[in-house]
């Protein structure tokens, strides 16, 4: 594959190529240290972006580059290695270089030839001078007959800037490499051989000279664009990119062809040319092209109509696409853009595939043509191929870009839609109904947000950073993105002293939410602010990123992207052992509980925002008051987040009454398969709740439970039912019970009949003690993981249960922390 990049028209090049280097700034050149003469670049030593750390090795000018000590360069590492020394002992003991770095003048002054070498500086002449009189070179330097002797000119080869250092016409590094050539049966042609041979390697010099000037612009240009936007750049990846374009002999980088590059050299000519195509870019130039740039619609990344087969349906889904890009909101409003587009691919390949002529002609078209498009993406759907979403919104979105298309004026005469019959449209009945509980059912079971607690040391391996990340997305519920992008100052308090998280709500457009966090997570935080301090100690705090990006980013400020975390998540996970979770399972027509490996496919950073939810319900947080915590703007959202769905509740169902008990405390619970169904059907429609169990009297429960001779006195009533759901109510019941009898044994002020009306019949509370410790007794005769399964059970259903109170005041509790045995 080559690069997309447009070939100019015959005189246009050094067009291009001129403005594109009149668009060079000055800075950028003298940092660089450009000659247009020369044409040889100079990475500035100490420069973040440009430059690595110098080898430790006193006398070495080489820089330090990954792949070997992080201290040492690649010679000194290797050279280390074979000598066994450890580092502290090999800096100590080797105090230079083993081989000399460049050439420069010869020391005799205004001798214009190089030196031989880098210890005597002496170019061969004056070497073989001084070594013939036997002195010294400072003493020789001074002698008044040693005269300047002339240059004998540069080296043939285009891409050196060396002076030859004989009569030959090389100069000493090339006249080996071409000997050496020659004997390995190289390129025979002497004029080929010096136009495409490469440049030595030099520490910081990169050669340009033998490139066309159009190479030499989009080399400067891009990387003055690259510089600006934050990476790192090494001139030997420099280097050997324009060596390589040396040799392939190519007028432009857009000429390479990229597939056939090492992985190294892809990325960096891709950089470049990226911003070299972005150079006279705008909309009115991008906008006729298969394959857009973002950058020119304030979006990033590319917007691809390369599948849409249909010329017309192509032109018109870009129509439509130029008149949405400037409303495109929230955090990632290309990815949004490019799924509409995706779901009218899908419209073009069943034209395609159906159609005889795939679907050219947009006036042979009709009603039948959606019939086939909806019934394909049904059995996409039944075969795996999409999501039963998927399916949904790709109606949807085609129904709604048609309707679009045609408002923009698309039909009209000489427009990309003009002829396309009108009952080539979807209606509203098209549209499938959406899968039940999309959002619910996506939070973590307790067992496996367990598990990746007890191993978030794991995370240590990809930095600190990583660790604090995956933690706050567990702990604050946040979404990932608005994680990645913190603020250095996210930290506040409030008035009472207790941490707040401070962030951004980027897909809802709002700034400076405020998030009561636990102290936990504020201590990690302030962790992570000093490790961030450590590592940028001059950009002010103000300007800092709480997750400062690893790339493009020398000054901390550019914070790292929601992939980020999403990206290294994904391997940690994949990394861990198996998680183990109860699951009801049919053995043998009986529905048991085994415990099963959970698909990890489930555990992404997105799932902990839905397990956040989970947990605060299942806490008995108002709904109110969790989409607050939610921060979101209807309250119709948030219950999407933990809605229970209907497995999951007659899974809770099934434990919870299987320690169903009457008024006696005996076990009523059926156990049959044949009657669960009824049992289950009974508990939505033939029982209604009472303060500490259920009523299943039918004329009871078609009032409502208002019908009642004996209203709160359920525990002497035969249709009462409770279950281990209720423990807790009958626990603070029988406590209400013993409290009022207490209290009115010592209240003097009643008349006898009505304390003896008042006071709770010593038959009841034995009634509520004997049922407590008979539900206690059967929970205690579990295994442990059989009552921690049974505990979630009960939030499940505690959760679904319609609340009945006898208007008695309640504590509020805090908000739940999912890993309490934190320490701050």
């Amino acid at each position: 594959m080559t690069s997309p990049l447009a070939l100019p028209r015959p005189g246009e090049a050094e067009d291009i190529a001129a403005a594109m280097m009149a668009a060079v700034a000055l800075d950028f050149r003298t940092l660089m240290g450009f000659d247009p003469t020369a044409r040889v670049l100079v990475f500035p030593t100490g420069d973040p972006l440009l430059s690595a750390d110098a080898c430790a090795v006193d006398g070495c000018h080489q820089q330090v580059f990954d792949g070997g000590h992080p201290r040492l360069c690649g010679g000194c590492s290797r050279r280390m290695e074979r000598e066994g020394l450890g580092f502290e002992e090999f800096v100590a003991t080797t105090k230079r270089y083993w081989k000399g770095v460049g050439v420069s003048p010869c020391r005799v002054p205004d001798c214009g030839r190089p030196w031989k070498t880098s210890l005597k500086q002496l170019c061969a002449v004056h070497d073989g001078q001084r070594a013939k009189a036997r002195v010294p070179v400072e003493e020789f330097i001074r002698r008044p007959n040693v005269r300047p002797l002339p240059r004998f000119g540069p080296c043939r080869v285009a891409a050196c800037h060396r002076d030859r250092d004989g009569r030959g016409p090389y100069c000493a590094v090339h006249t080996q490499r071409r000997a050496a050539d020659l004997r390995r049966g190289g390129e025979a042609d002497e004029g080929t051989w010096e136009a495409t041979a490469a440049s030595v390697a030099q520490s910081g010099v990169v050669s340009l000279r033998g490139l066309p000037d159009r190479v030499v612009a989009e080399v400067l240009y891009g990387m003055q664009q690259r510089v600006a936007a934050g990476p790192k750049h090494r001139d030997h990846h420099l280097r050997t990119l324009c060596d390589l374009v040396r040799a392939r002999r190519v007028g432009s980088l857009a000429d390479l062809d990229l597939d056939s590059l090492d992985t190294g050299h892809r990325r960096l000519a891709k950089g470049l040319l990226k911003h070299v195509g972005r150079f006279r870019m705008s909309p009115e130039t991008e906008r006729h092209k298969d394959v857009w740039d973002g950058v020119a619609f304030g979006l990033n990344g590319e917007v691809r109509f390369d599948a849409i087969a249909q010329a017309w349906l192509r032109q018109a889904t870009k129509d439509w696409a130029l008149d949405n890009a400037p409303r495109r909101r929230g955090n990632n409003p290309r990815a949004s853009m490019q799924q509409q587009i995706n779901a009218v691919a899908r419209l073009s390949e069943s034209l395609r595939l159906h159609r005889d002529d795939d679907g050219a002609d947009p006036r042979l078209l009709g009603r039948a043509d959606v019939v086939t498009f909806l019934l394909r993406l049904r059995l996409l759907e039944e075969r795996g191929v999409i999501a039963a979403s998927r399916r949904v919104e790709d109606v949807r979105d085609v129904r709604r870009l048609l309707a679009r298309m045609r408002t923009l004026g698309l039909a009209r005469p000489g427009r990309a839609l003009h002829g396309l019959p009108g009952d080539f449209d979807l209606r509203e009945e098209d549209v499938p109904d959406d899968p039940q509980d999309r959002e619910a059912g996506r939070d973590l079971p307790v067992e496996v947000m367990r598990h990746l607690c007890d191993h978030l040391d794991a995370l240590a391996a990809g930095g600190p950073q990583l660790r604090v990340a995956v933690e706050m997305v567990i702990d604050t519920g946040r979404r990932p993105g608005e994680i990645s992008g913190l603020a250095w100052a996210c930290l506040d308090r409030d008035g009472d002293g207790k941490p707040v998280l401070v962030y951004d709500n980027h897909k809802a457009l709002r700034n400076g939410r405020r998030l009561p966090v636990p102290e936990a997570t504020a201590v990690a935080i302030l962790d992570q602010q000093q490790r961030v301090r450590d590592r940028f100690p001059h950009t002010p705090t103000a300007a800092l990123k709480l997750f400062p990006s690893a790339v493009a980013n020398p000054d901390g400020t550019r914070a790292a992207t929601h992939g980020w975390i999403t990206a290294r998540h994904r391997i940690w996970v994949d990394s861990l052992p198996e998680i183990l979770v109860p699951t009801v399972v049919d053995v043998a027509g009986e529905r048991v509980t085994r415990m099963l490996p959970f698909d990890k496919r489930r555990i992404f950073p997105y799932a902990y925002r839905h397990t956040y939810a989970q947990r605060h319900a299942d806490a008995g947080v108002e709904p109110d008051v969790l989409r607050e915590l939610m921060d979101h703007r209807q309250l119709s959202t948030t219950l999407r987040y933990y809605r229970v769905g209907q497995d999951r509740r007659r899974e809770a169902v099934d434990r919870v009454t299987a320690m169903q008990f009457d008024r006696h405390g005996r076990r009523v619970w059926r156990t049959a398969k044949a009657l669960l169904d009824s049992e289950h059907t009974r508990r939505a429609m033939g029982e209604v709740s009472v303060p500490y169990g259920l009523c299943t009297e039918p004329s009871n429960v078609a009032a409502g439970g208002h019908d009642c001779p004996v209203r709160f006195r359920c525990v002497g009533c035969g249709h009462f039912r409770s279950d281990i759901s209720y423990l807790p109510d009958l626990e603070a019941y029988l406590a209400d019970l013993l409290r009022n009898r207490e209290r009115l044994a010592a209240f003097a002020h009643a008349d006898g009949w009505a304390a003896a009306e008042a006071m709770p019949s010593d038959e009841e509370i034995t009634r509520v003690r004997r049922l407590v410790d008979r539900l206690k007794e059967d929970l205690d005769e579990l295994t442990d993981d059989d009552r921690a399964q049974i505990r979630d059970a009960v939030a499940v259903v505690r959760r679904t249960r319609r609340v009945v109170s006898l208007g008695l005041p309640r504590i509020p509790q805090p908000l739940p922390d999912i890993r309490p045995d934190r320490t701050t």
